[in-house]
């Protein structure tokens, strides 16, 4: 398996939308791709609580490029994020990595 943390950090006071985006619209066209989100986050201590971090969980690189690739350029997500945004950007930056689990990880 390959991890995959996602940290989007908002535009301040946005998070509560990103939240609900995600919630109400995101997950639904994960699922529909085949999308395995692992957890969810909110920083409750650390440099900024205007962030959501979240794991992935790939098979492999190639199931991760083909999967997301879809995702991204999906019509409907892409119409539903133009809509999500239409009171302002929500999203300011995304900080990724892709992580292969050592063999002591509780996560394989």
């Amino acid at each position: 398996m390959i991890y995959e943390t996602r940290v989007y950090r908002c535009v301040p006071g946005r998070l509560p939308a990103l939240l609900k985006r995600f919630e109400t619209i995101t997950l639904k066209l994960w699922e529909k791709r085949g999308i395995r989100p692992v957890g969810f986050f909110t920083t409750l201590v650390g440099a900024s609580n205007q962030e959501l971090t979240y794991i992935l969980a790939w098979e492999s690189l190639a199931e991760r490029e083909q999967k997301w690739n879809a995702f991204a350029t999906d019509p409907e997500w892409l119409a539903a994020r133009a809509k999500t945004e239409e009171d302002g950007q929500i999203v300011d930056n995304i900080v990724n990595q892709l992580l292969q689990p050592t063999a002591f990880s509780a996560l394989k």
